[in-house]
């Protein structure tokens, strides 16, 4: 009995430490977002302070990338924290079953980005 109490334990400890990570992960994320964002911002004033303010295209994609950014890292915290609680219940159930589609999710939408912004880097050089 104590040898079950103390995996359980260990399960749950683990449980708590994959959340963290997640936690960090969305923040990371939605701090590379405000990043992205910001830095337009910058560059824009940059050329205005340089006097060729025509030297930044116009067309914000890096705003709008930025956001989708800070949103995608949102909706992972409610992700991480409802795959928490699922996994939570499933080490007390003694029923856990392995699910990898939020890595999935978030390494296609991480890439898609990845491409986007290289895609916007080559057009605005």
């Amino acid at each position: 009995m104590e040898q079950t109490a103390i995996k359980q334990t260990s399960d749950h400890l683990a449980n708590e430490r994959t959340f963290l990570a997640w936690i960090r992960t969305s923040i990371g994320i939605m701090a590379f977002g405000f990043v992205v964002m910001k830095f337009s911002l910058f560059v824009k004033q940059l050329s205005m302070i340089m006097g060729k303010p025509g030297l930044v295209p116009s067309h914000g994609y890096s705003s709008i990338i930025g956001i989708i950014l800070v949103a995608v890292g949102a909706v992972t915290t409610l992700f991480a924290f409802m795959r928490y609680r699922k996994t939570e219940k499933e080490i007390i159930q003694s029923n856990f079953k392995n699910s990898s589609l939020l890595i999935t999710l978030l390494t296609g939408f991480i890439f898609f980005i990845g491409i986007c912004l290289i895609f916007y880097l080559v057009i605005t050089s």
